[in-house]
């Protein structure tokens, strides 16, 4: 039988009803944010590489499928009517392709402020590894996190000063490149939550370091000129949308020209990771960049014998995409730092200071420092 009294059966207070699975999923999430762990922190990171990603893609299919102009001002997308709408000037099929994206940008804003307020509420385990409540590697981790949201705030402003402008073939390009630029501060931030595992490697050479830079830069020039082609060619917009006044096949030669010394120092990369003992997961950046770079080459020859159809060209833009996330992975994983509060199983190390190489094994000759 039950010790416990009648009287206090019937006078205890009813047990409140479960909290719906949404609200509990919703709470769960904000403490995330909130409060990240490494871990969470790590998918924080990550989310705002995959919107900003995205991001290049949904404005590389906007002006692919002629609908830069399908909402012809800013921030309204028409004369009489802020959401899409037919209008003299486009179709409506082409003002929601241009509307869209431009709903998708406010998300990608959204994601991108929860990155700015996890990195801000991140501490590591165990604290900071300096004094102070904001050390140099806590200001560092903030300011990539707040480039994100304040770059997508501006990258808006641009866009409307592209359809403003009618396309302009430079405001065009100064807006893909810009996205790359915020694209770039979200890998370096998502790097510092997902360096290499197991024990610290050796130094790295530094060499490879100078390839890995000489890489990141030749990559920002192919993207460059590859706005350039696109700025050129029929796929710019509507026939009456500004053009670079360039010969189309000259600046397809040059674009063409850095794809192959890209090629040639991804493979002297390639094979200077395999003899210099590089980390595991610099090695395999490099592989990935290999095959994706020899893909873009197929797919680049293919669209341009083939008349540059609009579907292969987008592709093309994605693989470029891709192509400058693995060299920016590339770039951070041969910087000899462990993960930041300790990533993957590893203990935080201040920024300016380096993983010391593995102590040599005691010999006869050298016996072991007490």
């Amino acid at each position: 039988m039950s010790d416990v009294p009648a009287e206090a059966v019937e006078t205890a207070p009813p047990s409140p009803p479960p909290r719906p699975a949404w609200r509990r999923a919703l709470e769960r999430a904000a403490g995330a944010v909130w409060s990240p762990s490494p871990a969470a922190m790590r998918r924080i990171a990550l989310a705002g590489v995959l919107a900003i990603g995205a991001s290049v893609v949904t404005g590389a299919a906007v002006r692919l499928s002629q609908s830069g102009l399908g909402c012809s001002t800013w921030p309204d997308c028409t004369d009489a009517s802020l959401v899409a709408a037919s209008s003299a000037h486009s179709t409506l099929v082409h003002a929601w392709v241009e509307f869209g994206n431009r709903l998708f940008v406010a998300l990608v804003e959204i994601v991108s402020a929860i990155v700015m307020v996890a990195a801000w509420r991140f501490q590591p385990p165990g604290g900071w590894p300096s004094a102070g409540r904001w050390p140099l590697q806590r200001k560092r981790l903030v300011w990539l996190a707040a480039v994100q949201p304040i770059g997508v705030l501006i990258q808006a402003v641009l866009g409307g000063v592209v359809v403003l402008t009618g396309l302009n073939p430079v405001a065009v390009s100064a807006h893909f490149l810009a996205t790359m630029a915020i694209l770039a501060a979200a890998v370096a931030l998502y790097a510092r939550f997902a360096g290499r595992t197991g024990p610290p490697s050796p130094a790295i050479r530094p060499e490879l370091r100078w390839l890995s830079a000489a890489l990141l830069a030749v990559t920002g020039l192919m993207l460059a000129a590859g706005t350039v082609v696109t700025g050129t060619g029929p796929l710019a917009g509507a026939s009456d949308v500004p053009r670079y006044r360039l010969p189309l096949e000259g600046v397809t030669q040059f674009h063409a020209d850095i794809g192959w010394l890209l090629g040639g120092l991804t493979v002297a990369m390639v094979v200077g990771l395999r003899f210099a003992s590089a980390p595991r997961d610099a090695v395999r950046f490099g592989w990935w960049q290999l095959g994706l770079i020899g893909l873009q080459g197929v797919i680049g020859y293919a669209q341009y014998f083939s008349g540059l159809p609009a579907g292969l060209v987008w592709v093309h833009e994605i693989g470029a995409t891709v192509i400058w996330v693995v060299t920016l992975r590339l770039f951070f994983a041969l910087r000899a730092r462990a993960p930041l509060a300790g990533g993957r199983g590893q203990n935080p190390v201040p920024d300016h200071e380096t993983i010391p190489p593995r102590p040599v094994a005691a010999t006869a000759d050298a016996p072991p420092a007490s």
